[in-house]
């Protein structure tokens, strides 16, 4: 089910930065408590492959994200241990080595489970162990969340794990949903900041198609 236009879940989830800090994360509060939209994005495994490639590449536009209000915060589901010791490899061996954000360690999977975006294929009961089996490496996919100042989901979309993210296209939709808010009009597709938008009518759409068309 989508998270679009509810709440983000309500849980505190254990954190990790480059300060070897430790710390629990509830982004509803963060957003809720500071007035700030959160990026949160979540990648499959700490020293893989496409995984530093798109925390180096947030990491690049979080002046972008701090100048529209937003705060910037990864999510796996390995320790905050684990975090540390990638944040601190450089990245000439594949580390993280300057990435400042926070990056969540949903060890347990309490999360993760909540949002459905773990990769089980299948869970099936051994009734000679009686233990819960799973078929699929219960990593999460390349989910990402956009949560506004009220600390509702106003974008979700998950790539699999080959897949690396655009992260110009979230500054894009950020963009859009703040000018939706200031301005209460719509903003049509392909619409970039500066771009004239349109009213949420029949006659805001006939105006701008036949502008577009012109």
């Amino acid at each position: 089910m989508t998270l679009v236009g509810k709440n983000f879940p309500n849980l505190a989830v254990d954190s990790m930065n480059h300060r070897g800090e430790n710390k629990k994360i509830n982004i509803l509060e963060e957003a809720q408590n500071h007035g700030k939209k959160v990026l949160l994005f979540w990648y499959p495994k700490d020293f893989t492959f496409v995984c530093p490639t798109e925390l180096h590449a947030f990491q690049a536009a979080v002046a972008a994200f701090e100048e529209r209000n937003t705060i910037v915060v990864g999510a796996s589901c390995d320790t905050p241990e684990v975090h540390f010791a990638w944040l601190c490899t450089p990245k000439n061996n594949g580390g993280i080595e300057g990435v400042t954000y926070p990056i969540l360690a949903d060890s347990n999977r309490n999360l993760a489970n909540q949002l459905g975006i773990l990769d089980v294929t299948n869970e099936r009961y051994d009734e000679e162990t009686g233990a819960v089996m799973v078929d699929g490496d219960n990593v999460t996919y390349r989910a990402t969340y956009l949560i506004d100042e009220k600390g509702i989901v106003f974008h979700e979309s998950v790539n699999h794990m080959p897949v690396g993210r655009n992260v110009a296209e979230f500054i894009r939709l950020i963009d859009a949903y703040t000018h939706v808010q200031q301005n209460g009009e719509v903003c049509p597709a392909n619409w970039k900041e500066g771009e004239e938008a349109m009213s949420a009518d029949r006659e805001g759409v006939a105006t701008y198609l036949s502008e577009q068309l012109n």
